[in-house]
């Protein structure tokens, strides 16, 4: 029984490995998109000489290629997004020490709080005993029965 939990084990690691390669490598890949797209969008930004094409031409072709270069930036820049949303999801669902800390001071919280209540409850149900005991007292012993 031992050796089938132990691979489980060894499954989990090996899956959780796996996926947090995978987030360092959308991390590196966007990053490395939005650096050399912002690059490329700077270096469209220089003044040239004359060449074959016509100005107007070249102008258009570099907003053309602004605008495919500004695209791809925003679509790394959603991704990175997305993965930022995946760590948070895969830090809330696999946290497990953290997630038994709060349930355990939860439930010391409430176990004293039970505590708190029970001690109230008794200290209530003894007024009240002392106080039925002289009432039946006074009732039994008075004249007016």
């Amino acid at each position: 029984m031992s050796a089938v939990n132990q691979q489980a084990k060894r499954d989990v690691t090996v899956s959780k490995d796996a996926l947090l390669k995978s987030y360092r490598k959308r991390l590196k890949d966007d990053v490395r998109s939005m650096a050399d797209n912002f690059s490329e969008v700077v270096k469209l930004c220089r003044v040239e000489e004359e060449n074959q094409v016509g100005r107007a031409t070249q102008a258009e072709e570099d907003a053309l290629e602004m605008q495919v270069r500004a695209s791809n930036m925003v679509r790394a820049g959603e991704s990175l997004m997305k993965l930022v949303s995946d760590l948070k999801q895969y830090l809330i669902l696999n946290d497990f020490p953290s997630v038994n800390e709060a349930i355990s001071q939860n439930s010391n919280m409430f176990k004293e709080m039970q505590a708190s209540c029970d001690r109230n409850l008794t200290a209530l149900r003894d007024d009240l005993a002392t106080d039925l005991f002289e009432l039946e007292e006074e009732y039994y012993s008075s004249s007016y029965k």
